[in-house]
């Protein structure tokens, strides 16, 4: 069976630049701030976004825990993206939907998410890479998916490219969307 977080870091590894700058926009309870960290490099760094305290907490203690010192936790909207980061990014990562473990009520929303995802574009140096996983087991999560295959179908492939992948038999399961800078 195909592990859809493997299958996520498979496409995204290529595009890693060692000391280069990544971003999680959904840092949620950090693994994926601490995966990519670990990849970009000490020189390197990762930003993460999250609006809700319980999740920059736990991001801060799973960083400390490895060491890890190249990250910058900010506890606002990915839809801010750009009053944060000013250089180029290699990849950035979003797990959109809810905190695991956290508050079921509160999920990422389809305007700040479309937003963030189009700054994050904005911002994609040469050969950068986004990667989205969509959870449609909510309804907020139907509706995002349903409006980001809308804005991405848009864009220029000789530009940007824009590429699902789901599993056909289980239309509830989580997919996601990989956005690769030419």
């Amino acid at each position: 069976m195909i592990d859809l977080l493997q299958t996520e870091k498979a496409f995204i590894s290529p595009h890693i630049k060692k000391d280069g700058v990544a971003v999680d926009f959904t840092m949620g309870n950090g693994h994926d701030t601490l995966w990519l960290a670990q990849q970009i490099g000490e020189n390197g760094r990762v930003y993460a976004f999250d609006i809700q305290t319980q999740a920059l907490e736990s991001t801060k203690a799973l960083l400390d825990e490895n060491g890890i010192t190249n990250a910058t936790l900010i506890l606002d909207s990915h839809a801010n993206i750009k009053e944060y980061v000013k250089e180029q990014i290699c990849v950035g990562m979003f797990n959109l939907g809810f905190l695991p473990g956290g508050d079921k009520s509160i999920t990422t929303k389809h305007e700040s998410s479309l937003a963030a995802i189009k700054a994050g574009i904005e911002l994609l140096c040469d050969d950068g890479a986004l990667l989205i996983a969509v959870y449609p087991g909510h309804e907020e999560g139907t509706i995002e998916g349903n409006m980001i295959r809308e804005m991405l179908k848009d864009y220029d492939r000789r530009k940007i490219c824009c590429s699902e992948f789901h599993i056909v038999n289980s239309p509830s399961s989580p997919f996601f969307y990989l956005v690769e800078k030419k």
